[in-house]
């Protein structure tokens, strides 16, 4: 796969000097830190460091002031696919289930991948209902747990019937 995958997110500037704020939508600061060269090369990484937050503090060599890192707010930070490590056995990039079409274990379609989310326990895929009811929810979500995923590969993602919601 050749689509950019988003690691982080600049969420606004961080002291004078150009710094920005990062949230960070992989594992850690090191997986991030791993990438010199994020937007096809239009940012270039000179330092990042853990603000104990969760975040993380960066310096990019094109933001020298702080209207600098204010006017990177919002960008997101992407990488190309085939630069992250190789997945391994029940691993996956959220940018690699998103947009998927789902489908029950019986084979009837249900929707497509609209995102995932986590909060906390474990990844919750929101899937969006094809077709759309003219009543009642738009969408649905299923956790990301053997039960209830039973598998996925860059073609559908397959629930459980139990889990697709009428």
């Amino acid at each position: 796969m050749t689509k950019p995958v988003t690691l982080a997110a600049i969420a606004g500037a961080h002291g004078v000097a150009g710094e920005v704020r990062l949230k960070l939508f992989g594992e850690s600061v090191a997986g991030l830190s791993s990438h010199k060269s994020f937007n096809d090369g239009a940012l270039t990484l000179l330092k990042i460091r853990d603000d104990g937050k969760g975040g993380a503090v960066a310096r990019f060599a094109e933001s020298t002031s702080r209207a600098d890192a204010e006017r990177l707010r919002s960008t997101l930070l992407t990488v190309p696919r085939d630069a992250l490590p190789p997945l391994q056995e029940g691993e996956f990039y959220h940018a690699d289930l998103l947009g998927l079409p789902v489908v029950t274990d019986t084979g009837e379609p249900v929707g497509n991948v609209l995102a995932i989310e986590n909060f906390g326990a474990t990844d919750i895929i929101e899937i969006t209902r094809d077709p759309v009811p003219e009543k009642g929810p738009k969408t649905f979500m299923v956790p990301m747990i053997p039960a209830a995923v039973l598998e996925w590969d860059e073609h559908r993602l397959v629930i459980a019937s139990a889990f697709a919601e009428d």
